[in-house]
């Protein structure tokens, strides 16, 4: 039986076979607001045309009840038709056909399909639609595969009070009903999960984008209880940006009647494209004061999903094995947007990509699922666990290749003809280069083959002869790794542990001096690279400089090392790069030496604290935390982990006493702190600055920090019920429930964990971001011992949950509860064990597999670190 499967030979046959036209949806909401109110009246009204008379096909729905199937006119029993997530159709007529499905389709708590949400702040019930991938089927009857587009015409129910927003405005220009039946004028053609509609008192701000002769509305939308915090001028201002910006970069305007943006609860995502109402996770609205970079975070966010408005919505792939491009292409140019933008507030953005993005794509390209960026999709479960660091950030980073190998100006003129030429259709990758050679001139199918359809990461490595002062020669080496065991090669490749790929890169080498005490760039040279080794005849007779940084500007895609000397400038150096974009590099080089167990962690440690003191970029400061705690936890000996974590502790608390007042790094380094105080007197101050007791000039103890800190007294024993009770009087909403259940999970008690573990896996009752905060704070990096008998547990759970669960849901507790922290042999061979006797499917198998080299390459780590102490 197919579950709730699809496999790509299914979609071309039901492709070959069917054109979409229109959809009619009628939804009844009216009882959402009921405490009970599980299901709801779904009507769908489908009209397409069929190529063979008498054939068969199915339409997918996934549903607790289908009352009516009416086919051309004639009544098919649903018990005979509909079953698993499907409703057989058979007798097409050639030509026109009609389909009207009757059902009851359930809300959910997971964040699929229409999620529905009670805030405690009001007691009132929000809903939002998440339909990517194959989600649509939970709220109507439709052909769930993006190459049957249709229009889409919505007529929803809503209880008195609410305000109902989907991606077409209202019907003849209505602002509101008067009888609480919304009725939506059609969409133009989509795919089904770009389709969207929110319902629920939602508090919103208005205003418009004025360009090209034209007025498009924009709205902002979140829940009265966020309405105070809601800071809609500045999204308005980054939204406007990127109008600007891409309608000129792209030359079509913009293709649809307004754009809302409705921050909702509970999103599982970052975001999503839906036509003309986007939906972004509600904790962008910022209840407490954060960093630049999160701000920074939130515009890549919004510019990312307004880009998909054209490359997404307009033309939309024709299968999910270019769900890459899709998400690549999106993140690429809200990027540039960033960077190159007039008036942009974030210009170094490209330093936030090489810092967050690449670092992630690096990780997840060494992984034994690592896959070509355009990868083999088969089947909605391949496409369900692909949304991964190699479909954004090494696809994005590709792409930035793509761009310097072609040039900017070739690279979006391509672009503009593949809008206008497919517009409203779907395409292929073939389809975006095609144009892209014609504008460039470039032939572009070695690179695709060598980039897109091959899987890997190459090492770049200067090789340098000179006399010490003089250089005579100076080349590039290329390494192409093997792959891990288990990764294919090619899109083609089968399973094993292959021979990477070297691949044309187009790189920019960097020579740095020291100035005043300052690194700056002298020299700058670019050019193509390929094979295993490309010699770079300028630079031969030239006077060594301080520093030689390969790849930089960022330009490709490689893991790139230093030479000897240039390493033991930027080890007493790496704070003094003039720019922000070569102190990431090497940031990003050393941290990725330390995962590879080529730095050990020790030494990781103190190249962090001799430079982080001087880092002004905020991202950085922030991924350096993350990597540091990280690095100490997972990849440190663990004779001496403890020495290292307190050194860090102590570092981080004298990075606090030091920072400006008031500063983003100051705030930075508060919850820095908060995350790894140990000590007595440490814990002591954590307590002081939450009861008030103790104060940091300029530091703002406010909602987020107290619960940051709060938590950390949890985790360490300081803090239990009461405590947490009482903080969660002063937070009555529903991120303070978030918190709560962590800091609950968080308490170092064996009744805890067990709670905590009891509620996530033996009950399915929690909603998605619930679960999310319970296995948040069940896994403590400094509880090890205390989390080691849930081994055993998760592998006798991990395949009936899988089975059970809806994909999000398991996904968290497939990833989030493995045993990660237990770095031994052991977990190893327990993991090893399951995956030989349990028969998981392929995305579970993934996942576990995926985990279990998190463990490998931990013990790697950890034996280079204790060496580098003999």
């Amino acid at each position: 039986m197919p579950g709730t499967n699809l496999t790509r030979e299914e979609a071309q046959q039901r492709a070959r076979l069917l054109t979409t036209h229109g959809y009619e949806i009628e939804l009844d909401l009216s009882n959402a607001q009921e405490p009970e109110g599980g299901t709801f009246r779904s009507v769908t009204t489908v009209r397409f045309d069929a190529a063979e008379e008498g054939a068969s096909t199915f339409i997918d729905l996934v549903a607790p009840t289908v009352r009516e199937v009416v086919l051309n006119g004639t009544a098919l029993d649903p018990a005979e038709v509909f079953a698993d997530s499907r409703i057989a159709l058979p007798s097409l007529a050639a030509g026109p056909n009609e389909l009207r499905v009757v059902a009851d389709c359930a809300y959910t708590n997971t964040g699929e399909g229409l999620h529905r949400f009670v805030d405690p702040v009001d007691q009132q019930a929000y809903l939002y639609t998440q339909f990517e991938v194959p989600d649509a089927r939970r709220v109507f009857a439709c052909f769930e595969q993006p190459d049957l587009k249709g229009t889409f015409t919505f007529t929803v129910t809503a209880p008195e009070g609410w305000t109902v927003i989907s991606g077409a405005p209202l019907a003849d220009g209505a602002e509101k009903p008067a009888d609480g039946v919304w009725r939506f004028a059609p969409t133009p053609p989509l795919s089904t999960y770009v389709t969207a509609l929110i319902a629920g008192p939602y508090h919103s701000v208005h205003s418009s984008w004025e360009g090209e002769g034209r007025s498009v509305p924009l709205g902002v939308y979140c829940r009265p209880s966020l309405a105070e915090h809601l800071d809609a001028d500045a999204i308005f201002e980054v939204t406007r940006q990127g109008f600007d910006w891409f309608q000129e970069k792209f030359d079509y305007p913009y293709p649809f009647e307004k754009y809302d943006q409705l921050f909702v609860p509970e999103f599982n995502a970052g975001a999503m494209e839906n036509a003309g109402a986007v939906t972004i996770r509600d904790q962008y609205v910022f209840r407490s004061k954060v960093t630049d970079a999160a701000y920074e975070t939130r515009a890549e966010t919004i510019l990312h999903e307004l880009a998909h408005m054209w490359f997404g919505d307009l033309v939309t792939m024709e299968w999910w094995n270019d769900l890459w491009l899709n998400e690549s292409f999106a993140t690429y140019t809200s990027i540039a947007c960033q960077a190159h933008a007039p008036g942009s507030k974030w210009p170094h953005s490209w330093t936030t990509f090489a810092n967050s993005m690449k670092t992630w794509a690096y990780r997840q390209d060494q992984l034994p699922s690592t896959h070509p960026i355009m990868a083999e999709i088969r089947d909605l479960d391949d496409v369900l666990v692909n949304f991964d660091g190699i479909t954004y950030a090494k696809g994005a980073s590709v792409l930035k290749q793509l761009v310097a190998y072609v040039g900017m100006d070739e690279f979006f003129r391509g672009v503009q003809t593949y809008f206008k030429r497919h517009e409203w259709g779907n395409t292929r990758l073939s389809d975006l280069l095609g144009a892209l050679e014609e504008t460039s001139g470039r032939d572009l199918r070695a690179w695709s083959q060598a980039w897109l359809q091959t899987a890997g990461i190459n090492v770049l490595r200067p090789e340098i002869a000179g006399d010490g002062s003089t250089i005579t020669s100076f080349a590039v080496r290329q390494e192409a790794p093997a792959l891990p065991l288990g990764a294919k090669a090619s899109v083609s490749g089968e399973a094993g542990p292959p021979l990477g790929t070297l691949r044309p890169h187009r790189i920019a080498i960097g020579c740095y001096e020291l100035r005043e005490g300052k690194l700056v760039r002298t020299e700058r040279i670019e050019l193509d690279i390929d094979g295993e080794l490309t010699e770079v005849p300028q630079l031969a007779g030239r006077e060594r400089p301080a520093v030689i940084l390969l790849n930089d500007d960022d330009l490709s895609y490689a893991k790139v090392r230093l030479d000897p000397e240039s390493l033991a400038v930027v080890t007493q150096h790496l704070g003094d790069f003039a720019e922000s974009l070569p102190r990431a590099l090497c940031w990003a080089s050393a941290w990725d030496m330390t995962r590879d167990g080529e730095l050990a962690t020790r030494d990781y440690l103190e190249l962090v604290l001799s430079g982080i003191g001087k880092e002004s970029d905020i991202g950085v400061v922030q991924s350096l935390h993350r990597q540091v705690k990280l690095a100490l936890a997972l990849y440190a000996a663990p004779s001496w982990r403890e020495l290292g974590l307190a050194r860090w502790s102590e570092a981080a608390l004298e990075h606090l006493r030091t920072a400006e007042p008031g500063s983003d790094h100051q705030l930075a380094w508060a919850r820095a702190f908060a995350a790894t105080a140990r000590t007595e007197p440490q814990l002591d101050l954590v307590q002081g600055l939450l009861d008030g007791t103790e104060t940091i000039e300029g530091l703002v103890v406010d909602t987020e920090l107290r619960w940051t800190l709060l938590g950390r007294l949890a985790a360490t024993g300081r803090a239990d019920e009461p405590e947490i009770a009482a903080e969660l009087e002063r937070d009555r909403t529903s991120a303070g429930e978030r918190h709560a259940a962590t800091a609950r999970a968080a308490r170092p008690t064996e009744e805890a964990k067990a709670e905590a573990w009891a509620s996530v896996v033996e009950s399915d009752k929690l909603p998605n971001a619930q679960q999310e905060a319970v296995i948040g704070g069940f896994v403590q990096t400094d509880q090890q011992e205390l989390l080691a008998p849930y081994t055993a547990k998760y592998f006798a759970a991990v395949k009936d949950v899988w089975e059970s669960r809806s994909h999000e849901m398991a996904q968290q507790i497939a990833v989030g509860l493995y045993p990660a922290l237990q770095i031994s042999r052991e977990t190893l061979d327990a993991t090893d064990a399951w995956l030989e006797s349990a028969e998981p499917s392929p995305a579970l198998r993934r996942l576990v597999t995926e985990s279990r080299a998190g463990v490998e390459r931990a013990l790697k780590a950890q034996a280079a670190d204790a060496a580098a102490a003999v």
